[in-house]
């Protein structure tokens, strides 16, 4: 089922029909991220009845599992541009192929997660635990966060693997499977969460241990409905047709797809890392930040699903149409939805800030973090539009497979700029936590500046499947 939105309207804003095609492929991913950080929110919620240890133990091995989700979304971002180009092209080929390289590069990124976890997990913990506070126990911290780890690397194979076929359907124009899959696992996640970390229906209690069980099955099942549904439905999903021979990409393919999708994996590892050490500096003030930050960006995760999505939308739409040589309307479709995602996130923003106050009261936590949680809160909702801006101009970089200038504006800045200033206000001055949080999250205003910039001055939109004087390209885009 082909969806598009025909850039229509004015210069930044579109008209019926526009936004129509946008929501097509907005929604089901709007409401698969949104249902399953809800329910994350659910599941960090129930950790949180534990203690303030166990939900800091399990909110900073998440930090770092982050790191390894970002890896496999770099990795399958550098294939899923050919994909949205080849399928705006109409060559079911070259999609499997690009699919197949896919599901190489997430086993490859399961074994070296795996392996690096199993080898340095309590390192990576130690990290975050800084006496400071009078809030928690740091030991039993570590012990907790390892008990939780331990049982979450049995679901990379799973997570890895399901997000190869998903995103490979969503960019072939098939968004509602993907949700419907992330429906089912998080509805699994939170039923299996009530009973194994209270112990409820005879089941003996099993704490951060049941959570980690829960998310698990929950990879397990989504992995399987995937399958299922793509194997029953091989007419529309023609890429699932793998034997031996399918199993081969061609030499030429292969390594034009790898010179994207290294430095894309690169790139989500080294954006991926810096925020966690951005939030290890913050940590320097004690296990009371560690918990009231767990607080705030379990929230914070749920709003920004808005605009996450519709940076989604923007490599897809802005993908068919640059394959299929639509070069000027791929132009038009990324500026309107820049200002689309921007509204999008003024509007979440409102709701966040009301939310402030309430959320954290939630928590069986002490008085201290609850009133830092909704400070951190408040905080976060003025920066909201700006992380629109830099995660739009992001995905409209990477829809034409401008990589290098992706990573200057992404992970590039991070490490040039917010680490730097970031490790010298935590290191080098006494700031209390509330000066120190917005100057460190103040920082991705020059990162959206960065990324406006990027859009105006390097001609990003390029067909990367087609070639001949047809394909809709001006002249200094065939050349570059």
């Amino acid at each position: 089922m082909e969806r598009t939105a025909v850039s229509t309207g004015g210069k930044w804003f579109g008209n019926r029909h526009f936004y129509r095609g946008v929501l097509a492929v907005m929604i089901p991913i709007l409401i698969q991220n949104g249902v399953t950080n809800f329910v994350n929110l659910l599941d960090n919620i129930m950790v949180g009845q534990l203690s303030t240890e166990s939900m800091s133990g399990v909110s900073i091995v998440n930090q770092f599992v982050l790191v390894f989700y970002l890896a496999v979304f770099g990795g399958m971002a550098g294939p899923g541009i050919y994909t949205a180009q080849f399928h705006g092209s109409r060559n079911e080929d070259g999609v499997r192929r690009s699919f197949v390289l896919k599901l190489y590069i997430a086993v490859a990124a399961c074994g070296l997660g795996i392996l690096a976890f199993s080898l340095f997990g309590p390192n990576f913990i130690r990290l975050f635990l800084h006496p400071g506070s009078q809030e928690g126990d740091l030991e039993l911290t570590l012990a907790e966060g390892m008990r939780y780890l331990r049982v979450s690397l049995f679901g990379f194979l799973p997570y890895a693997l399901s997000n190869a076929i998903a995103s490979t359907l969503r960019e072939t124009g098939h968004p509602v499977l993907p949700m419907v899959s992330g429906i089912a696992a998080v509805v699994t996640n939170f039923a299996l969460n009530g009973v194994l970390i209270f112990g409820l229906l005879g089941v003996p209690a099993m704490g951060v241990e049941g959570a980690a069980i829960a998310t698990v099955v929950s990879r397990f099942v989504e992995l399987a409905v995937l399958l299922i549904w793509s194997l029953a439905h091989k007419a529309v999903c023609p890429f699932i047709r793998l034997n031996l021979p399918a199993l081969r990409i061609g030499g030429a393919l292969a390594g034009q797809m790898l010179l994207k999708s290294v430095p894309l994996i690169l790139n989500e590892v080294l954006w991926s890392l810096a925020m966690t050490m951005r939030n290890q500096c913050l940590s320097t003030r004690g296990l009371d930040v560690v918990a009231a930050q767990n607080i705030e960006s379990t929230l914070v995760n749920l709003f920004n699903v808005i605009f996450l999505s519709v940076g989604s939308s923007v490599a897809i739409l802005v993908g068919n149409q640059l394959g299929a040589g639509k070069v000027e309307q791929a132009k038009d479709t990324a500026r309107k939805l820049i200002v689309f995602s921007i509204l999008c996130a003024a509007g979440a923003a409102a709701l966040l800030a009301i939310s402030a106050p309430l959320f954290p009261r939630i928590y069986q936590t002490s008085e201290a973090v609850r009133g830092l949680a909704t400070y951190m809160l408040f905080v976060q909702a003025v920066f909201l539009p700006v992380d629109a801006v830099a995660n739009s101009t992001y995905f409209t970089l990477r829809s034409g497979g401008k990589v290098f200038w992706t990573i200057v504006a992404d992970s590039g800045f991070m490490w040039a700029i917010v680490m730097p200033v970031c490790l010298i206000l935590a290191y080098g001055t006494n700031l209390d936590i509330h000066w120190l949080f917005p100057l460190c999250m103040g920082l991705s205003v020059f990162k959206a500046g960065l990324g406006l910039l990027l859009l105006r001055l390097v001609p990003w939109a390029r067909s990367l499947v087609r070639t001949g004087p047809d394909d809709g390209a001006d002249e200094s885009e065939k050349k570059e």
